[in-house]
């Protein structure tokens, strides 16, 4: 069984965001400043931001380079574009990766998952947020196991 998405959000308190954007009217960057105020820890990923400070944070070239733990990786690269991250995204600490609304690649989906990977496709995680009316995250407490 795997858990809702009301217990993956709660349980994520730090979300790696892989496509991060520095351009407000772009998702890559509301989504992240949406969770960022509403008490999520954000880690920017972006090869062409690498030396800016996003939500606090300063914005690395990979995931690999990241230096503190993450729960999940919110992506924000086109489909077409996932199969050059899947062994970046297979290897990296997070339980969860969470393919943004209007992202579906399944057999990278399929493949993550035999990793042993949840893997959220098609979902926006601001919007999903605000429909299951969630606040800030529980910072001390894992994800439920999947069943």
């Amino acid at each position: 069984m795997v858990p809702p998405l009301r217990d993956v959000l709660r349980h994520s308190p730090t979300i790696a965001v892989l496509g991060i954007h520095d351009d407000p009217a772009r998702a890559g960057c509301y989504v992240p400043a949406y969770l960022h105020r509403h008490g999520y820890r954000i880690l920017g990923v972006n090869p062409g931001l690498v030396g800016r400070e996003l939500f606090g944070s300063p914005v690395r070239a990979t995931l690999a380079e990241l230096d503190e733990p993450y729960q999940l990786v919110d992506v924000f690269r086109r489909a077409e574009h996932l199969p050059g991250h899947e062994a970046a995204l297979a290897a990296c600490p997070a339980a969860v990766i969470w393919f943004q609304q209007g992202i579906v690649e399944d057999a990278v989906a399929a493949r993550l998952r035999a990793a042993g990977k949840l893997v959220i496709q098609d979902r926006c995680t601001l919007a999903e947020h605000r429909r299951l009316g969630l606040g800030a995250p529980e910072a001390d407490s894992p994800l439920p196991p999947r069943i």
